[in-house]
């Protein structure tokens, strides 16, 4: 960026020594609202040039830029829960779809019935904040006869729209191989491209010729709950028939699996500083472990395998406010570092301290 300072120098440089040219000048007076002007337009002109390329673009301007190569920002998704109704005698009380109730900050809207008779209801609001609450529900409108109505569990998740540093990574990442006729880059360009996919691995001719395995992290970085993996699988290739009702090619039987959570307990020593509260030391390092396995979950897709390391762990406790040293860390009572199947991701499990 060139500066206020450097255009006057330059424009100052231009005019002869035998003029005054000192700050106050009728010469420097008259150049200066022009630098200022210059130096504002060359601000300007380099956030332009930022937000045209896909490397420093940001919000919609990196939508548009990947859009012109087909890559499409995912949208947030809604949550997705199964519900109960009950009459003032304990049976089933019918509702209609529609019917809208809330909890907490959320309003959620029934919109069917399973084959095996539960109740499907979404919450309104789409994103990650909406898989926070099970529980009782409120009415919208007065239910003559409803006795309880329960958010019982949860179906699907809520995921928040595709963040700025994976769609990128999906743009560049389609430049790097050629995407054709089913082969595992197309795999991976298709199935990346999915509704709550964050990242895939493909194993080929996986039970012989004509057969495709996919093992997919969805968009929470989670493993897909099984409503979910149905979903997937009938996007890709519907009953495995390799018939080319999805999108997988015709003659390929994909079969869609979800990757497996390897869950991590770790245990370790304490000395916190003197006044620090137990339990705000714990629920802020629970913040910082589950953050760490977060970002190797991103990872998963494109590594053989990944490794939860015990100094990392270290590393974040000893960054948590209130903590004076560490000891002992051990994952799943190992001393050493977890390395991880193929398959496995890690993630939080309970959190152990000794004093």
């Amino acid at each position: 960026m060139v500066s206020y300072e450097t255009l006057m120098e330059r424009k100052l440089d231009m005019v002869e020594d035998r003029r005054d040219k000192r700050q106050g000048s009728l010469i420097y007076d008259a150049l200066a609202p022009n630098a200022a002007e210059t130096a504002t337009f060359y601000t300007e002109l380099e956030l332009l040039e930022d937000r045209t390329f896909a490397d420093t673009a940001k919000g919609d301007d990196l939508t548009r830029r990947a859009a012109e190569r087909g890559i499409l920002r995912k949208d947030a998704v809604k949550a997705t829960f199964y519900g109960s109704f009950l009459d003032e005698n304990g049976g089933e009380f019918v509702v209609e779809k529609g019917t809208r109730f809330f909890l907490e900050e959320f309003y959620y809207v029934v919109t069917g019935k399973e084959v095996d008779g539960r109740y499907v209801l979404e919450c309104e609001t789409a994103g990650a904040c909406g898989n926070q609450y099970l529980g009782n529900l409120v009415p919208v409108e007065t239910m003559m006869g409803l006795a309880e109505a329960t958010l019982t569990e949860l179906r699907t998740d809520g995921e928040d729209e595709e963040a700025d540093d994976e769609l990128r990574k999906r743009y560049f990442a389609s430049f790097e191989a050629d995407a054709f006729g089913g082969n595992v880059a197309d795999y991976r360009r298709m199935i990346n491209s999915l509704q709550n996919v964050g990242g895939v691995k493909v194993y080929p001719v996986w039970q012989g010729g004509g057969t495709v395995k996919v093992i997919i992290i969805d968009q929470g970085w989670r493993r897909p709950g099984e409503t979910e993996l149905a979903d997937l699988q009938a996007q890709i290739d519907p009953e495995k028939r390799g018939e080319g009702y999805g999108i997988a090619p015709i003659g390929h039987r994909v079969t869609a699996e979800g990757v497996t959570e390897m869950p991590c307990n770790i245990t370790l020593g304490l000395t916190l500083a003197e006044g620090a509260v137990r339990e705000t030391v714990l629920e802020e390092m629970r913040k910082r472990f589950e953050a760490y396995l977060e970002e190797l979950r991103k990872n998963w897709a494109d590594s053989t395998h990944l490794t939860v390391r015990i100094s990392y762990l270290e590393s974040r406790a000893l960054e948590t406010e209130g903590v004076v040293d560490v000891s002992d860390c051990c994952i799943n009572d190992g001393s050493g570092n977890l390395i991880l199947k193929e398959n496995e991701v890690p993630v939080l499990g309970e959190i152990g301290v000794t004093a």
